[in-house]
């Protein structure tokens, strides 16, 4: 059986429950369960924090596992990205009073409070800035007003959290996140199961993505037409009973789709229709 990590709290659980659903595979149904079997796809899910997965699926122990892009970093574990979900995006940044520093060059000689030690440890090592970092487990905004450090480096998805605590990001990002699937590095790649995996997984990405859209045009306008929804590889053309005039079918990015609907009605063509996709394989 493959032996797959899944994120057992907070905000990477929920999309990578939803989102292995869609793929067909058993859930949990209570919070609870640690592992589940589902004997009929061969896999094992194991519910552990997302901080751990990196850590567990380099061990060999699991094959391949679900977490953030920043975890994984942060973990130093011996495991690579393999494939983006596209889900809890986030980006890392560093944040201060007002007037604190505008770039991490005014880092120097400053104490850094942060959750993900590795990754803020390495980056300022990499811009060359000597910079002291503490770790905590969590709520460090409060660090700046305990005197703790003089700046914080966290996740930043809205901001609020950080405004209401009266601080501000400066300087680039440290880095973006979001969730990634990863296995050990120099695991073999081309294992059937985890292919197959990977391959459900993106039919969920591209379902997610594109709806498919039908309608009717004049054969003199299917060149204008099939220029709007090329699909992904070409549309589906069929000649309709009435003399002159085509049906075309092909997949088209759902949130293009109002705009390209326009389009082909400018052109004439009608009985346009658009329809979610479910699942698919390309």
């Amino acid at each position: 059986m493959l032996r797959i990590a899944v994120p057992n709290k907070g905000s990477l659980s929920g999309p990578a429950a939803d989102m292995l659903h869609e793929a067909g595979y058993q859930q949990r149904r209570e919070t609870k369960e640690l592992r589940v079997v589902d004997p009929e796809n061969e896999v094992e899910l194991f519910y552990l924090r997302p901080r751990d997965i990196a850590i567990y699926v380099s061990s060999g122990r699991l094959d391949i596992g679900i977490t953030g892009r920043d975890l994984l970093i942060d973990s130093g574990a011996d495991a690579e990205e393999i494939l983006a979900l596209g889900f809890a995006r986030s980006t890392f940044r560093f944040a201060g009073k007002p007037g604190t520093a505008s770039g991490i060059e005014d880092l120097k000689g400053k104490t850094v409070a942060t959750s993900y030690e590795g990754i803020v440890a390495a980056h300022l090592a990499d811009q060359g800035v000597d910079a002291s970092v503490v770790h905590l487990d969590g709520a460090v905004e409060t660090a700046i007003e305990l005197g703790v450090a003089e700046v914080i480096a966290d996740v930043v998805e809205t901001g609020t959290s950080l405004r209401n605590a009266g601080l501000e990001v400066f300087g680039e990002p440290i880095m973006k996140s979001e969730a990634i699937v990863v296995r050990r590095t120099g695991a073999d790649g081309e294992e059937p199961k985890v292919q197959q995996f990977l391959r459900r997984l993106q039919g969920v990405l591209v379902a997610r993505t594109y709806v498919m859209m039908d309608y009717d045009c004049r054969v003199e306008q299917l060149e204008k037409a099939v220029a709007l929804t090329p699909g992904l590889e070409s549309p589906t053309v069929s000649p309709l009973h009435n003399e002159g005039w085509v049906a075309v079918r092909a997949m088209v990015p759902a949130k293009e789709a109002q705009r390209i609907m326009d389009d082909l009605y400018a052109i004439g063509a009608r009985a346009i229709l658009t329809t979610a996709i479910h699942a698919c394989r390309l």
